[in-house]
């Protein structure tokens, strides 16, 4: 039986770091609008689930949910000493660089045991225009091998905000829209992953969609 939350120290580190910088330039800078946090469980592991646009999408969406969520980084960066501490308490956990899908899986189930809300990018690399153009079956396969549900997120704006041969983040304006639980796939069948990965896409598709 896993853990039903996060480790303390990762909570207090989170609501620091959020408070301190990342609300402040969301709500602020950004002009962030997020729609949708009552589907966010208050307790237990889940994937949170999103399109990919920007480097400033992780601290942004787990902002908007209220809770932290882990996602996985370089193994390189846990060599480095403070940083190490810094991000394993934050929730990030290491994947060996070439080690393939079979490793970070591996590392995001082991997550969601300690209780860590999950994120999972549906195409698993960022897209110029925020869509999302072929999902892969990632994350719902991380979902049914743990059987937690996913979470599916918008993230609506953030490809603006780094632009080539500016080196500031622009203040534009987003918007990040939470949709309802989506059930883990009853097997790691294929039939059974395509089809959750296909109504994640389509349900981020539609609140993407709905624009600012």
């Amino acid at each position: 039986m896993g853990r039903s939350r996060e480790p303390l120290a990762s909570l207090l580190l989170y609501h620091l770091f959020k408070w301190s910088v990342v609300s402040p330039v969301l709500s602020v800078y950004l002009r962030g609008r997020v729609y949708g946090v009552n589907h966010v469980p208050k307790t237990g592991a889940f994937v949170a689930v999103s399109n990919h646009a920007s480097y400033f999408d992780p601290p942004l969406l787990s902002c908007a949910v209220r809770r932290p969520v882990a996602y996985m980084a370089k193994e390189e960066l846990f060599e480095v000493p403070v940083l190490k501490q810094a991000i394993s308490l934050y929730g990030a956990y290491p994947v060996k660089r070439g080690a393939g899908d079979r490793a970070a899986i591996r590392a995001a189930i082991q997550s969601l045991e300690q209780g860590w809300a999950t994120g999972v990018f549906l195409e698993g690399t960022r897209t110029e225009d925020g869509q999302i153009h072929e999902p892969k079956l990632g994350a719902a396969l991380i979902a049914a091998k743990a059987q937690v549900p996913l979470l599916p997120v918008s993230l609506w704006g953030t490809e603006k905000i780094l632009r080539k041969g500016s080196a500031l983040p622009q203040p534009v304006p987003i918007t990040i829209r939470i949709g309802s639980l989506i059930p883990p796939p009853p097997s790691t069948k294929r039939e059974a992953l395509d089809a959750v990965t296909q109504q994640c896409a389509q349900v981020i598709t539609e609140m993407h969609d709905l624009g600012r």
